[in-house]
């Protein structure tokens, strides 16, 4: 599932909100792609020390393709993805593009309840469920919008009927659901993407509109510059790896990125969640969750990475090292 975005987490890093976020393209007469099925895909990090991804999704006969940065606000609960369309002019100019993205709020992907809403002369997508919202849209305005249901009504339904987006449904309450929206390139083949979160419809239009008011290129290099700050504590152990340290920096960065941000040192097992046909709501196991075992030994690695500091400050007051240091004295 490397071509696009899977899970989101909000607030915490146990809380999935999101299946999936990906782009439909259709020239509206000979094909119609879907991002994760159709395109050959390439993904390589922004940078040495950044957890942020360049992904290039291309059409297997050559026509187009999509070029996508992905990161998030540094502090805002806003994921952006800066999206470059490449290709022969005469492609580009036939090229429908469209988001569609799949809430599955507050754990689960029933119950779920979008719509389009107007704010600040601009229509937007929102999703709710249980207090939680979801807002989307891009640098970009959309043509069309519509919410649907899975299968049913959806965006993904309509385009494949006939190649066209037809339907433009302004909700599509208490369900399994999808939103979609055309996203209007004429007047350029580059824009951003947001993706935010809130505990109220005005928090997550507010914060996604504030994002996105930001040009990506600094948004991109205050995140950069945030991760370099934390990398630079790490030990210099690149000599030893056989990748000039390509491997080392991507892991501890992986890592750092699963520790909760309101509990420091409470690290889940792992950002990913088993949504698919063959499970439910219901079913609320998974790796999103603080297991000791795993808590306990990403405690071992990010120590053993930042051995410098180890030394230079004996104790971290996180959870996890309270956790490391009880084993230590049981000699485990």
């Amino acid at each position: 599932m490397g071509r696009i975005l899977t899970e989101a987490y909000y607030p915490t890093v146990d809380r999935p909100q999101l299946r999936d976020l990906q782009y439909l393209m259709t020239d509206g007469k000979t094909f119609f792609h879907e991002e994760k099925r159709h395109l050959r895909s390439r993904t390589e990090r922004i940078d040495h020390d950044v957890l942020g991804y360049r992904i290039t999704n291309s059409d297997p006969d050559g026509r187009y393709e999509i070029i996508k940065e992905v990161i998030a606000d540094p502090h805002l609960p806003c994921i952006l993805q800066h999206t470059e369309l490449r290709g022969d002019t005469d492609t580009l100019g036939k090229l429908r593009l469209y988001v569609l993205c799949a809430p599955h709020l507050e754990v689960g992907g029933w119950a779920n309840n979008p719509q389009v809403v107007q704010v600040a002369g601009r229509r937007i997508l929102v999703a709710e469920k249980w207090g939680t919202w979801l807002a989307l849209a891009a640098s970009a305005p959309f043509a069309r919008l519509s919410c649907g249901y899975v299968g049913r009504s959806d965006g993904w339904t309509d385009l494949a009927g006939n190649l066209s987006m037809d339907w433009e449904f302004v909700r599509a309450p208490d369900g399994n659901v999808a939103l979609t929206g055309e996203l209007d390139v004429s007047a350029g083949h580059e824009f951003t993407l947001g993706l935010s979160f809130g505990d109220s419809l005005h928090s997550a239009v507010t914060t996604l509109l504030q994002v996105l008011y930001v040009p990506f290129a600094a948004q991109l290099e205050r995140y950069r510059t945030q991760w370099q700050r934390v990398c630079r504590k790490l030990g210099p152990f690149e000599k030893a790896s056989g990748d000039g340290g390509e491997l080392y920096h991507a892991s501890f960065t992986l890592l750092l990125s699963h520790e909760d941000k309101t509990y420091p040192g409470a690290f889940i097992a792992s950002l990913s969640i088993p949504w698919g046909e063959a499970r439910g709501d219901e079913d609320l196991g998974g790796y999103h969750l603080v297991w000791t075992r795993d808590m306990v030994n990403t405690a071992q690695r990010r120590r053993d990475a930042l051995e410098r500091l180890w030394h230079a400050v004996p104790a971290f007051p996180t959870v996890s090292e309270v956790w490391l240091r009880q084993l230590e004295a049981y000699g485990l």
